[in-house]
């Protein structure tokens, strides 16, 4: 039985909205004034909040406010119940984050619609978040043993032949076995760097002063920088003839090291996504509105679905090809762009390769 929270300081009306809801079979609870009713929510976390607006000391307005501050509270539906429904006080509660209104006199059937509305709507967004971290475990659940695994299984079998058996190794194995070492670590160095990168850009979006903070900084040799990592991008997946570099020399607004991980990651799925021979071009450039920095490759492409469902440890296909990462770079490449006012773009079509853009608004 789904609960719901009356708010208003007229009891008769409270008594008929009870009467009314209980006869749908929904559970109803009540509260005289604001004070009472952020009280009562916080502690029965409704499934949906009525609540008057013309209230003595704590209005509606400053209910919803209050409870839309708090993180148990805040994804309540709230519906505010006003005999003065202007434009004007709409708009402010609609800012507050009221998910509608129901303006008095109302009928019966007008508020079995309103509330019936506001809680399919609530179960539909429930039923998406929880289709989402399904997918979230399931991608986590098959990247993350693999991805810490595979790189620790090197270091560990070839630590242990060095440690138990060095005097028979000999020196082109050990140069192999050197080699091995450095690849793995170089990879789970990669791994722990962007899982820390992506929880300080999750802490720092949350944070308006330090979001805001980034906009001032910038890359002022940024071709050069481009092309540094670019180079050392395709060099490590063995296809240094495979680049094509249009670089402008302008100054990219973010700073260098941000700069840097953004190049590396896009670079790296371009390599990763396309065959050996075929072209990754890498390009910077400047326009009126802005500074661009793309990448194209001729690589087997993105669907529109999967676009659309770049984020975090979410991997493209992982059950059908074999993939290094976790998901990550995408996502940081997404939050770093939006942290800078900029948009991330992504043009692709199956089989035929992506572009993928990264524009940021002139410093």
């Amino acid at each position: 039985m789904q609960k719901i929270l009356v708010i208003d300081d007229e009891e008769w009306l409270r008594e008929m909205v009870q009467l009314a809801l209980r006869q749908r079979g929904y559970e109803v609870i009540e509260a005289a004034n604001g004070s009472l009713g952020i009280e009562i929510a916080r502690r029965e976390l409704p499934a949906l909040i009525l609540c008057d607006v013309n209230m003595d000391k704590v209005d509606g307005y400053l209910t919803l406010s209050a409870l839309r501050n708090e993180a148990t509270t805040a994804s309540i539906p709230f519906i505010l119940m006003t005999g003065m429904a202007d434009n004007a006080g709409m708009r402010h509660g609609m800012e507050l984050g009221a998910d509608d209104y129901l303006p008095k006199p109302f009928t019966i059937d007008a508020l079995y619609a309103a509330v019936e509305a506001r809680l399919k709507k609530a179960q539909a967004v429930r039923q998406e978040a929880e289709k989402k971290l399904a997918d979230l475990r399931e991608s986590i659940s098959m990247a993350l043993p693999h991805e810490l695994r595979t790189p620790l299984n090197g270091i560990l079998a070839y630590g242990e032949v060095l440690a138990s058996d060095s005097g028979s190794v000999q020196p082109g194995e050990l140069a192999e076995i050197g080699q091995v070492l450095y690849d793995s670590g170089k990879r789970l160095e990669r791994l722990i760097e962007n899982f820390l990168i992506h929880s300080q850009l999750q802490m720092m979006a949350a944070d308006t002063l330090k979001a805001h903070s980034l906009r001032g900084e910038q890359t002022v040799e940024a071709a050069q920088l481009v092309e540094t990592v670019s180079r050392q991008e395709a060099e490590q997946a063995g296809r240094a003839t495979d680049l094509d570099l249009k670089l402008q020399p302008v100054a990219f607004p973010m700073s260098q090291d941000y700069f840097k991980k953004v190049i590396g990651e896009v670079v790296q799925n371009a390599l990763k996504f396309s065959k050996k021979g075929s072209r990754v071009s890498v390009e910077l450039s400047e326009s009126a509105d802005g500074v661009t920095f793309s990448v194209l490759d001729q690589g087997r492409g993105f669907a529109p679905e999967e676009i659309n469902q770049i984020g975090a440890y979410m991997q493209f296909e992982r059950k059908k090809q074999e993939q290094q990462g976790l998901g990550l770079g995408l996502a940081i490449v997404q939050r770093l762009t939006q942290l800078h006012g900029g948009t991330l773009t992504i043009h692709s079509d199956k089989s035929q390769g992506s572009k993928v853009s990264v524009k940021l608004p002139k410093s």
